[in-house]
């Protein structure tokens, strides 16, 4: 595998549907949409499990969310990071899921996030992805942090 993120011959997923949301690789046509789900939330994603610390959401204009969808789609076809919309039965944007490389070899970093509205499936897109990463993906590990039954039930 060397430095790349995934193996060449690896066929990275264009997408999941598991009946209850769907994951579509996230484009710089969901910049509106992408935009007014995070937006709405910031509090509560600032306190979804793996944000807590992590420096965004941060108050940005509507370009600026477009310059940054524009660089997660050039990562995700450079294969250096893959993130993904999380899309309801109406084709709106929900939430988000981030998969980069951390600092050690075969390893990923995975975020997710829904919008607050939606809270009841930050827990269901937890399980989800927690299990085609590890079904799917080629990564000898990640780190995914957990949902717990209190954080759940406060949501």
């Amino acid at each position: 595998m060397g430095d790349a993120f995934v193996p060449a011959d690896f066929e990275v997923p264009d997408g999941y549907d598991n009946g209850k949301f769907r994951l579509i690789p996230l484009r710089p046509e969901h910049n509106d949409r992408d935009y007014r789900a995070w937006t709405t939330s910031m509090e509560h994603i600032r306190h979804t499990p793996g944000f807590e610390s992590y420096s965004w959401p941060v108050s940005m204009t509507i370009h600026e969310n477009m310059n940054d969808l524009v660089q997660h789609t050039a990562d995700f076809h450079a294969r250096t990071g893959f993130t993904y919309s999380v899309m309801d039965e109406d084709d709106d944007v929900i939430g988000c899921v981030y998969i980069y490389p951390s600092d050690r070899p075969f390893h990923a970093i995975v975020r997710s996030w829904v919008r607050e509205d939606h809270a009841h499936l930050d827990a269901p897109l937890y399980d989800t992805i927690d299990s085609w990463l590890r079904l799917t993906w080629p990564f000898a590990d990640f780190s995914y942090a957990p949902r717990s039954q209190s954080y759940a039930s406060i949501r």
